[in-house]
């Protein structure tokens, strides 16, 4: 194969292996969902009903069919758009669903705008002053949220903002959002434990990116040439760096897929996560494969994405 080739080659098989690993997890999803406790047909009917209503709610919903040939129903009907509808709701799933997506993707692009530029110029600064008090500080820091789950650092925010110096509500469903500064207030508690979380990530790997770019020779040599270090990292390393920094920053955002499910339960914000939660109460079986679906694939587009950058960016492929 010619070696211009051997980087799409590697992207295609990507591709593949991301196809193949979604299939693997809606099966994983949908067998995962059935072993959760309770009969639904009984949890709908409640504890008043006879067996004979059971029985026969059980027969309409198709639950005494194989599971297997429900998988397969459920995922042609997936493939097709058709999500199936609601147990409890009697709704359309797809309603459901697209009535709080909107909520979720605003709550992770107003995190993404705040937490990329904080974090890439956090990340390039402390790797331009590495060794220095700045650099200290900014890893002493990275590393402290990382070691603390999403769900403590949305406690201590509440803590903090909400109980002690009360300047942030609470809650975020329910906020009056009639003008900006509600609005802000409202979307701030979420926001801020999201973008804690993610920056930190991204921070040191954007940190460790301009660090092995600066230690190649050409970066080297334009500094014993008499390049200022503000030079040798903006002029030289950064343009080289910018492939395994969009890895890093498609890698870091995937962690937003799992931090929202805790941050939306935790602020009761209105989005798929905070959906996904009460249809677990309820053993919505469709709704919960559904927005399960979601962020798996949210997930897996965004790690796909990050080894898709790290391919094509990679020098040594392109030869």
């Amino acid at each position: 194969m010619p070696q211009s080739l051997t980087p799409w080659f590697l992207v295609i098989q990507r591709l593949g292996i991301a196809l193949l690993t979604l299939v693997i997890v809606s099966f994983a999803v949908f067998f995962a969902t059935e072993l959760l406790p309770g009969d639904v047909a009984e949890i709908l009917l409640g504890q008043a009903a006879t067996p004979e209503a059971v029985a026969g709610l059980r027969e309409a919903m198709g639950l005494n069919e194989p599971a297997l040939n429900r998988f397969i129903g459920w995922l042609v009907g997936l493939l097709g758009g058709d999500l199936g509808t609601s147990y409890v709701n009697k709704m359309e799933v797809v309603e459901l669903i697209s009535g709080r997506l909107g909520n979720s993707l605003k709550l992770a692009g107003v995190t993404t705008l705040i937490s990329v530029p904080v974090a890439l110029a956090l990340g390039i600064g402390a790797a331009m002053w590495r060794g220095s008090l700045f650099d200290r500080i900014v890893s002493v820091l990275t590393i402290s949220v990382i070691s603390v789950p999403e769900f403590m650092v949305a406690t201590l925010a509440v803590l903090i903002f909400a109980v002690w110096l009360g300047w942030l509500p609470a809650l975020s469903y329910g906020a009056d959002v009639s003008s900006l500064s509600a609005m802000l207030k409202a979307y701030a508690m979420p926001v801020i434990t999201l973008a804690f979380v993610v920056s930190a990530q991204m921070i040191r790997m954007t940190r460790a990116a301009v660090i092995e770019t600066i230690n190649t020779p050409y970066v080297e040599m334009a500094l014993l040439k008499g390049a200022s270090r503000k030079r040798m990292v903006l002029g030289h390393a950064l343009p080289n760096a910018l492939g395994p920094i969009a890895n890093a920053v498609a890698l870091s955002l995937s962690y937003l897929v799992g931090g929202v499910i805790i941050v939306e339960t935790i602020f009761n914000y209105p989005g798929v996560a905070k959906l996904m939660v009460d249809a677990v109460s309820t053993r919505d079986l469709p709704l919960i494969q559904s927005c399960a679906m979601i962020f798996c694939v949210s997930y897996l587009s965004l790690i796909t994405l990050a080894d898709m950058i790290a391919i094509l960016s990679n020098p040594r492929l392109r030869r």
